[in-house]
């Protein structure tokens, strides 16, 4: 089992960072091997230039700008998300690290008029999305989670067919406590130890 930590926040102090030590260490523990990307560390862009948009079509070209980070997605089976969310949705860095590293024909077949869209990372079989949120859980399914969606529908489109997913969110961040943040790492430790 090989599992890609895609973690985004640009505080190392802050409680993510507890969050990403628990979940790489409780995969560690359940078996798996793990590479992790943290993206402020690696100081990664996640705009996309003109010069990458215009080739953003063509097949190989694409991939340069993100080699290394398609090495790692197409190493590992499994592929957990590690960020806060903010203003309901994926952090921009880590939107954009989807957006830069998802690149058509080696990570999906482009729909045509007669060819729907076919996913290409069909070895991954689990997403998870481990988050926190300074909203409430209502407010949250209220907006709809747009971050949720763009992970656990939109890329698991991608993935094997039967690709499971785990979602876990620390609600009401803001307003959190020692025992509150102190029971949301026992209960990722947990989950991830089954999933």
């Amino acid at each position: 089992m090989k599992a890609l930590v895609v973690y985004s926040h640009p505080c190392a102090e802050s409680y993510n960072a507890a969050v990403r030590d628990t979940v790489v260490g409780s995969l560690k523990t359940a078996g798996y091997e793990v590479r992790m990307i943290d993206l402020y560390e690696i100081g990664f862009d996640p705009v996309m230039s003109a010069t990458e948009r215009r080739e953003y079509h063509e097949a190989g070209i694409n991939e340069r700008p993100v080699e290394q980070h398609l090495d790692d997605l197409f190493w590992c089976d499994t592929l957990v998300f590690v960020y806060p969310t903010w203003w309901f949705g994926l952090p921009a860095m880590l939107k954009g690290w989807v957006e830069r590293v998802f690149v058509p024909h080696r990570t999906f077949r482009i729909p045509t008029e007669d060819e729907t869209m076919e996913g290409r990372v069909k070895h991954i079989s689990k997403i998870a999305v481990i988050t926190t949120c300074g909203a409430t859980w209502w407010l949250s399914k209220v907006i709809g989670e747009p971050g949720r969606k763009t992970l656990l529908r939109g890329i698991r489109a991608l993935c094997h067919p039967r690709c499971k997913t785990l979602y876990m969110a620390h609600y009401k961040m803001d307003s959190s406590t020692d025992r509150s943040r102190a029971d949301y790492l026992k209960k990722v430790e947990a989950r991830l130890h089954r999933f």
